[in-house]
């Protein structure tokens, strides 16, 4: 089946975050949750990287919400369901719906940082990913100095398969080990007893 053709939801709840896609309008409010955020975003994040301004960001917001149409890409964004604050971004990217497999990224805003936010995303991104999306294999992975990061994927259940030794250039250049954790369909299946 042609991926544009996938008929899934556009937004789900955890407890405490509303998950959705990226919409049009958006431009200002992930602005100022970036520049918040620029300093911690610069060490881990190559597109942290590039000019910013509320224009860009609009720019960024509405090719977002068409590749999420188009099923090109999954980018999802996180807001608190009871003040509609901004938390951070996530998303469903490098994927293979032949599998299908789906790679989880995520990054916090700076004032959410250390409250759990982002592990509850991850939780309910890999429960919506193997419920909607009938994946087979989730991935996370992220630079081996990121400790906070691979927290998340421990915390959410992941296991880690391996570290991939000078396998991408960090943000400075230099050589990055990559840690790669999965969770498969059997394994979630498993944690919310369901079994084979």
């Amino acid at each position: 089946m042609n991926p544009i053709l996938k008929d899934f939801p556009d937004h789900f709840e955890t407890e405490r975050l509303l998950i959705r896609a990226p919409r049009p309008g958006e431009g200002k409010i992930i602005y100022e949750a970036v520049m918040e955020s620029l300093e911690q975003l610069k060490v881990w994040m190559p597109w942290a990287h590039q000019e910013m301004s509320p224009e860009t960001a609009e720019g960024i917001s509405r090719r977002m919400h068409a590749d999420f149409l188009a099923r090109q890409d999954l980018p999802l964004r996180l807001f608190k369901k009871d003040t509609n604050e901004f938390v951070g971004g996530s998303g469903l990217h490098r994927f293979d719906w032949d599998v299908p497999r789906f790679e989880i990224g995520y990054w916090a805003r700076k004032k959410f940082e250390g409250q759990g936010y982002i592990t509850e995303a991850v939780i309910g991104i890999t429960h919506f990913t193997f419920e909607k999306l009938f994946a087979e294999r989730v991935e996370i992975r992220m630079d081996d100095k990121n400790t906070r990061s691979w927290r998340v994927a421990e915390r959410a259940g992941f296991t880690l398969e391996g570290i991939l030794r000078h396998d991408a250039r960090a943000t400075d250049g230099t050589l990055r080990n990559t840690r790669v954790y999965s969770m498969i369909r059997s394994e979630w299946l498993e944690k919310q007893g369901i079994g084979n």
